[in-house]
């Protein structure tokens, strides 16, 4: 695009006396002016959906026209469309999450009503199948849950076959050693009747439950969790 530049200056003329030839306006300057003029007319965008080339920029504080939510065409996004853009992501009743700046999100994003949420808990998805998880935002569980109390018992049985028990004296005719011969003096050997012992070994193990504070968390990140009410 090129600016109009004046090539003569018309004023001037009138202060000059009568009959100098500067005053006289020439048809080349007259010419000279109009081409000027219709090259920078040329050169210059229009008013009516104008089409810029290069580099356009656009003055501070242009105001333009907000296109509908949800547009992909190539017009200009106005701050207003992109701020409703950006609210289309976190309608009422969504989770914004954040690992560092505890800022409520109203101030950060520039729009909604925010509460912070879920203090101390973590999130678990709906489940329609299960009478724990199927409303959203109930709750349950807890930090300090006590173990189940139980023991465990075991028991050992002992089994006796059965045994005798032998006497021996020095004296009298007896078998030396379990064999036929007799020998005067030999050793002699009685058994007893047999019998089994009663025996019985029993054995308890014993385990029970256990609880203490903070004894029952998953593992765990802390994050800023904040829910959209309006």
């Amino acid at each position: 695009m090129s600016n109009y530049t004046k090539s003569t200056n018309f004023a001037t003329k009138d202060a000059l006396a009568s009959g100098n030839p500067l005053k006289i306006v020439k048809g080349t300057e007259i010419d000279t002016e109009f081409n000027n003029i219709a090259t920078a007319v040329a050169t210059k965008a229009d008013t009516a959906s104008p089409t810029f080339t290069g580099t356009p920029t656009l003055p501070t504080g242009t105001v333009a026209v907000t296109q509908s939510s949800g547009s992909n065409t190539t017009t200009i996004a106005t701050t207003a469309f992109v701020q409703a853009a950006i609210a289309l992501l976190y309608p009422v009743g969504s989770i914004y999450t954040n690992a560092s700046v505890s800022t409520n999100p109203a101030t950060l994003l520039g729009f909604g009503t925010w509460t912070a949420f879920g203090a101390g808990r973590v999130m678990v998805g709906f489940d329609a199948g299960n009478a724990l998880f199927d409303t959203a935002e109930e709750t349950g569980g807890s930090a300090d849950a006590i173990t189940v109390s139980h023991t465990h018992t075991a028991t050992t049985t002992s089994t006796d076959s059965g045994h005798n028990h032998f006497t021996g004296s020095n004296t009298g005719i007896g078998n030396a050693g379990g064999g036929n011969a007799s020998v005067v003096g030999a050793p002699q050997t009685y058994a007893t009747t047999t019998n089994t012992a009663n025996i019985t070994s029993t054995t308890t193990v014993a385990s029970a439950g256990s609880s203490g504070t903070n004894a029952n968390y998953q593992p765990y990140i802390t994050v800023y969790i904040w829910k959209r009410t309006a």
